[in-house]
């Protein structure tokens, strides 16, 4: 990993954008890091535009990932990624072609978390890691099923 790890988490309202990032920044605390979020929220409703910068690191300095700046790019609308395509850096990596895996899940309400089980799988962040940081962020709510589309988009059924 870089000296900073930089994400960008894409998608509408309602489809998990900031649950996801919530996650992924807990893990990465747990794991020891420092944690800078932000959130851009294009309409506060359903369906609106919404992303979050995610960046850690030994050291992190400002939440806002640069134009070519973002390692990982997750993407949960088509669109959404089109128009935000511009952050990833030569070499990152873009998650787009797990969302079509993600829509054929039993129940669509566990996308956001099946992705972050791929985002996992191409991280340095240990599972107990995320573990605690998806008990922390869901608080009991029906979390031995997120945890299970968790392993099953982390290839570990």
């Amino acid at each position: 990993m870089s000296p900073v790890t930089s994400l960008l988490f894409c998608g509408t309202g309602g489809q998990g954008v900031l649950t996801a990032a919530e996650v992924c920044g807990w893990a990465a605390l747990r794991a020891g890091f420092h944690v800078k979020k932000s959130e851009v929220h294009g309409m506060a409703q359903r369906g609106g535009s919404v992303e979050s910068h995610l960046r850690f690191g030994e050291e992190v300095f400002s939440p806002l990932i640069p134009d070519g700046g973002a390692d990982f790019l997750i993407p949960f609308h088509a669109e959404e990624e089109n128009r935000l395509a511009h952050f990833l850096k030569p070499g990152g990596q873009n998650l787009i072609a797990s969302l079509a895996d993600a829509s054929k899940l039993e129940d669509r309400k566990f996308v956001n978390t099946y992705l972050l089980g791929v985002l996992s799988a191409r991280m340095e962040l240990a599972r107990e890691h995320w573990v605690e940081a998806l008990k922390i962020v869901y608080r009991g709510r029906r979390i031995e099923e997120n945890i299970r589309y968790f392993e099953l988009g982390a290839g570990k059924k």
